[in-house]
């Protein structure tokens, strides 16, 4: 039982650091468009984010983000509803 609550945690652990390090890259691409008008930063932002992230990428972005943005700038925060869900896996 301890080991399966140690397993839990370690994903729990992993799956935040990966927020993390989601939160920074995006972070980044805002830090380059950031001297743009902020509707055109916005919308590179989120361009850039739908080229080039994969689709588990978008989609843990997207997820990860809905209820505490606070680690992310706030051109970031407005691209975020403007990245593409990955599309529904086919039945």
């Amino acid at each position: 039982m301890i080991e399966a609550e140690s397993n839990a945690a370690m994903t729990e652990h992993h799956a935040g650091e990966h927020l993390a390090k989601l939160a920074v890259m995006a972070n980044q691409i805002g830090d380059f468009f950031k001297s743009y008008p902020d509707e055109e930063a916005v919308a590179a932002i989120a361009d850039h984010i739908n080229q080039f992230w994969t689709k588990r990428m978008r989609e843990e972005f997207r997820t990860g983000f809905e209820t505490d943005m606070a680690t992310l700038s706030p051109l970031v925060r407005q691209a975020r509803s403007r990245v593409r869900p990955a599309p529904a896996a086919a039945s």
